[in-house]
């Protein structure tokens, strides 16, 4: 027993030692939220002591399981992955453990995460919180705006419907809008943006053009929601007739609520994300222990604590 504990454990110290490449498969460069959630994976890389090699998928699910393939056959010792598609997941991970090598997702939920195997992790937040939150918010602000005993017209700004952040945080505006504290209002219509500031800004002006007044605007995320601003500000629509929340609380959108032209967004970590999960994938390389599944929880910001965030 005493020789088999030793061998093992000389077995580790020598995975832990040799566990130097992790292959690092991104949706995509071109996305603000993105490129702070790799920054934060480069910065927990380089705390772990590992080697990253990244990829861009471009948006492209075949390019991504090509990628996670590539990784494979290089003999990577573990691989981090912000999929284009949360239901190619389950896929990219069986492609990993089958070759007996661990992978972390970030940020977009595996279905299945529920029961992840022995060699799979997930780092990320619960979006039904991120929707809750904003969607609470939102509409405190357009009752305080309104008065009691009004009624409000909204309209949701929903990022890509097959990921599962994009479903899930805009089932949850909808079914809060249902609610006592929400009720008054009326969501009269919901686009897909894409998580573009630019498509937004198409949306919102086309909205405007059919004559359609709205209270609130919830988009899925920040870049969506500034896109909203814009296309309110082109119109000559004052920014006070019209609340317009988002989330991440990226550095355009922080500028954007001290400006005046955002209300509200809800702070998701992304370089906490990006950094925990290098930490993991490496530990799960070095054959130690790991959290299987961490969240990280969202944060509402508004002008109140607004300057918190700014100094992060």
């Amino acid at each position: 027993m005493k020789t088999l504990m030793m061998s093992t454990a000389l077995t580790l110290a020598a995975v832990s030692a040799q566990a130097q490449e992790i292959g690092v498969a991104m949706a995509q460069y071109d996305n603000n939220f993105l490129t702070i959630l790799r920054h934060g994976i480069e910065d927990g890389g380089k705390a772990a002591g590992v080697n990253l090699q990244f990829e861009d998928a471009q948006n492209d699910i075949p390019r991504q399981l090509s990628q996670i393939q590539n990784f494979i056959s290089s003999g990577v010792d573990a691989i981090i992955v912000v999929a284009v598609d949360s239901d190619s997941i389950p896929q990219m991970d069986r492609m990993a453990t089958a070759a007996g090598i661990p992978i972390v997702n970030i940020n977009r939920e595996p279905p299945h995460v529920d029961k992840l195997g022995p060699l799979e992790a997930f780092v990320g937040s619960r979006e039904t919180d991120a929707g809750t939150i904003q969607a609470r918010e939102a509409c405190r602000m357009v009752r305080e705006k309104i008065g009691e005993g009004e009624n409000a017209r909204g309209a949701i700004l929903a990022g890509d419907l097959f990921i599962q952040a994009g479903r899930v945080r805009t089932e949850t505006v909808q079914d809060f809008v249902k609610t006592p504290e929400c009720d008054f209002v009326e969501i009269i219509d919901t686009q897909v943006g894409d998580w573009s500031r630019s498509k937004a800004n198409d949306l919102v002006s086309n909205w405007l053009s059919a004559g359609i007044k709205l209270d609130v605007i919830f988009a899925n995320n920040d870049e969506m929601a500034i896109g909203a601003a814009q296309a309110l500000k082109m119109a000559g629509v004052s920014q006070e007739d019209v609340v317009i929340a988002g989330v991440d609380a990226t550095p355009d959108a922080l500028m954007g609520i001290r400006s005046g032209d955002v209300d509200l967004t809800v702070f998701q970590d992304a370089a906490g994300q990006g950094r925990l999960g290098a930490e993991i994938a490496a530990k799960m390389a070095r054959g130690e222990a790991f959290e299987q599944v961490s969240y990280i929880p969202f944060e509402l910001v508004t002008a109140s604590n607004l300057a918190e965030y700014l100094s992060r």
